[in-house]
C-alpha cells in the first residue's frame, strides 16, 4: 500500500514518450548525460514539489523523455548500460 493514494504519473506529451522515472535528480540526469553522449535528446520533467525539501518517492518524481523517434535506441541504450555498467559498490582486488 502506498502512502499517497494516487501516485504521480508521468505526463503525457505529444510526441515524446517518458522513458525512465526516478526519485533523484542524479540518476535520471545521469541517464540524460548518457543519451547526450549518443546524439539521443532528452528532456527531463521534474515534480518535485518546491514548497517542501523533501527528496521521497512520490512527492519528488523525476522523468526523462525522448522523441517517439528515438524510443526504442533510448530504452536499448539505458537497457545496456544497466547490465554492462561498472559495478561501484564491488571490491577492487
Amino acid at each position: 500500500m502506498s502512502f499517497f493514494s494516487k501516485s504521480p504519473k508521468p505526463s503525457e506529451v505529444d510526441n515524446w514518450v517518458c522513458i525512465l522515472e526516478g526519485s533523484t535528480d542524479l540518476e535520471i540526469e545521469m541517464a540524460k548525460n548518457y543519451l547526450s553522449n549518443l546524439d539521443i535528446p532528452s528532456n527531463i520533467l521534474s515534480k518535485k514539489d518546491s514548497a517542501y525539501s523533501l527528496n521521497v518517492s512520490e512527492m519528488a518524481m523525476v522523468y526523462l523523455y525522448v522523441p517517439k523517434d528515438y524510443e526504442e535506441e533510448a530504452r536499448e541504450a539505458l537497457t545496456k548500460l544497466e547490465d554492462e555498467g561498472p559495478d561501484f559498490n564491488s571490491e577492487s582486488e
